[in-house]
């Protein structure tokens, strides 16, 4: 299995997780309220997060919907970030979205280039 391969695969189980989370637990509904977002754009938010797992996940199946993924999740993570930064939260506490935003991009491009 390429590195790739493995990159796309933690990244899809990893918004699986994050996207359920979002739909479903009183902290991630406490963290939305906290960062000014109602409950439907947590909802639309966790929605697109398992849509996205779900296109990185049939990756093996379908590289140009994996591709298409990768760059919304990437696009989500820069929105999350930006959120983060004006709400003022500390770089530590922001980087999980600038890495999966990066993450993602990279995946998205790489993918663009094999398709």
């Amino acid at each position: 299995m390429s590195v790739l391969s493995l990159l796309i695969y933690f990244s899809g189980i990893a918004f699986l997780f994050f996207g359920v989370t979002c739909l479903i637990t009183p902290r991630m509904k406490m963290e939305f309220t906290r960062f000014g977002l109602s409950t439907i754009q947590r909802q639309i938010t966790g929605l697109f997060q398992v849509a996205g797992a779900i296109g990185l996940l049939v990756y093996s199946y379908n590289l140009t919907i994996a591709a298409i993924a990768a760059a919304g999740l990437s696009l989500l993570m820069f929105l999350g970030f930006i959120i983060r930064m004006r709400i003022k939260d500390s770089i530590y506490d922001s980087s999980p979205a600038l890495i999966f935003m990066v993450l993602n991009g990279i995946i998205a491009y790489k993918l663009w280039l094999i398709i």
